[in-house]
């Protein structure tokens, strides 16, 4: 800014006296404070509250806090409320927060996802079970609420949510390893520091090569199927060779391989005659589907963002008066090649609190999702009654 101190404390008292004579409230933040000299910004801060501001607000603008150092500075620094605001560049965010509030700050500038300029501020999930799982600090937060707030935002945002991230990640609450998984399932907070419905999340056994037969057994048995020790044995045998090539073992998978070792009939609630998708650079994306369902021939037309999210929307339509189906999630891996490459695509479904995942695999994107959610929407539709049990005579 090329400003002397003394030209730096006019400007802030300036502004203080000009919000103050507008009635706001005013919040006089130190941006960069974690760099500069404790004793001007306890001059500045000192000289604010006397020209009427209402709050103080320490900024770790390049995330160079440490918790040590907050503890030596933050204390010194409450002449009011106190406001902590720091970023996430040396990993440090979260820690120097916490460290902030026990300190004596009493209000900590926090982001959804952790979002914001670089590598991003304190995460708002992160922190409230951290106060509330590791200190016992009620926040009034309504947890169960995180993960769809979580989610909404990284739709809205088109910023992903990275798979480790703790809390909201996909892995988070997923367990594959034999051991981590069966030990979960005797006693979640084996390998769970919270329950994962108290942040409006359910746990997932990932079935993969590191997969161990209490896995499998527990997967099976949620979708009512009960195979016995032999049986048990080729499908997890199955599942290992999957996981040994490098394939993401979805629930679709897992139930076909299921029913091929068990020889149990899968009588399909669907099926697809054809499926038409138009779009361009001066025309909407749209996707008209014909489909057979319980024997009644049904078509669906639907407008979308792009063209699969217009045939998404058909499918869904198509099959509205037998069941609300909802896509909660949608992954694409594309195989490396050239223009005809191979496009995996993994899709999560939901009817009735039930959710499923399913695959599909074409040289064709919307061929690809199509048929990973035909075959989702026909697992979650089947019929209830159907025998899965290991008697099959």
């Amino acid at each position: 800014m090329r400003k002397t101190r003394e030209q730096v404390l006019a400007m802030a008292l300036d502004a203080v006296t000009y919000a103050r004579e507008r009635g706001l409230v005013v919040e006089l933040s130190g941006e960069d404070a974690s760099r500069a000299d404790p004793a001007f910004v306890r001059e500045v801060y000192a000289g604010g509250l006397e020209h009427g501001a209402d709050r103080l607000c320490f900024c770790d603008t390049v995330g160079l806090l440490t918790p040590e150092r907050v503890a030596e500075v933050i204390p010194g620094l409450c002449l009011a409320p106190l406001s902590i605001h720091c970023h996430d560049d040396l990993g440090m965010a979260m820690a120097n927060t916490v460290a902030a509030l026990r300190a004596g700050a009493t209000c900590a500038h926090v982001t959804v996802n952790g979002l914001g300029e670089r590598a991003g501020n304190t995460p708002l999930e992160e922190l409230v079970m951290a106060l509330e799982t590791l200190y016992g600090y009620e926040t009034g937060i309504q947890t169960r609420n995180l993960y769809h707030l979580s989610s909404v935002v990284s739709r809205m945002t088109g910023v992903p949510l990275p798979t480790n991230k703790a809390i909201v990640g996909e892995m988070a609450f997923t367990h594959e390893s034999g051991v981590h998984a069966h030990g979960v399932l005797r006693e979640p907070s084996t390998y769970e520091p919270v329950p994962p419905e108290r942040v409006g999340r359910k746990r997932r056994i990932l079935l993969g090569k590191h997969s161990g037969s209490a896995a499998v057994e527990a997967a099976l048995a949620e979708m009512d199927i009960h195979p016995d020790e032999a049986q048990l044995r080729e499908i997890l045998k199955r599942i290992k060779d999957l996981g040994d090539k490098g394939m993401r073992i979805t629930d679709n998978d897992l139930i076909a391989i299921a029913e091929a070792v068990m020889a149990i009939e899968c009588r399909p609630v669907l099926k697809m005659k054809q499926f038409t998708v138009v779009s361009g650079s001066h025309v909407i994306p749209t996707a008209s589907v014909t489909m057979v369902v319980r024997g009644e021939e049904v078509t669906g037309a639907s407008t979308g963002k792009g063209p699969v999210d217009a045939a998404m929307e058909a499918l869904r339509r198509s099959v509205a008066a037998v069941g609300d189906i909802r896509l909660e999630e949608y992954h694409v891996d594309a195989i490396h090649g050239g223009t005809d490459a191979l496009v995996d695509v993994t899709v999560r479904l939901s009817k009735d609190g039930k959710i499923i995942t399913s695959r599909g695999a074409r040289t064709d994107i919307i061929m690809a999702s199509v048929e990973a959610v035909i075959a989702g929407m026909n697992r979650l539709l089947g019929e209830k009654n159907e025998d899965r049990s290991q008697d099959t005579h």
